[in-house]
């Protein structure tokens, strides 16, 4: 049996107030930033769930790591957090997700972009073609 579960974090990120709309199915993980701007009530954030859910864009689905929790060594799980806390942080999931997203936005936007120049390009060249076959005939 497939386990769901879904979280909404709203927070405030200057200057606007985000929500932060986390997924978990079927072992993958997806997240969406949704900006809300000024500080939303409960019924204003449930209602936009409920109008905006088909235009939200997640990220990529990214392998879930929320497995149960190994028990151990408690002086080695210390060990653990205090190199954990010497190496520099790292990103969250949701940050990791989000950035992929990004990406792929970036990517989708370069692509469109190159094919725009390419046809403007053409476009440019056929009509330089058309005005000089235009002058070769004369007219």
């Amino acid at each position: 049996m497939a386990i769901s579960q879904a979280s909404l974090t709203v927070f405030f990120e200057a200057p606007f107030w985000v929500g932060l709309y986390e997924r978990r199915e079927a072992g993958h993980y997806r997240v969406c930033r949704i900006v809300f701007g000024p500080e939303p009530k409960d019924y204003e954030v449930l209602d936009y769930l409920l109008q905006n859910f088909h235009r939200l864009s997640f990220s990529p689905a990214l392998p879930d790591g929320a497995g149960p929790a190994q028990a151990g060594n408690p002086k080695r799980r210390q060990r653990e957090i205090q190199r954990s806390l010497q190496r520099p942080v790292k990103r969250t999931k949701a940050q990791q997700a989000l950035s992929l997203q990004r990406e792929a936005g970036k990517e989708r936007r370069s692509q469109s972009g190159r094919a725009a120049k390419e046809a403007e390009t053409e476009r440019q060249f056929a009509l330089r073609q058309q005005k000089r076959r235009a002058k070769h005939r004369g007219r």
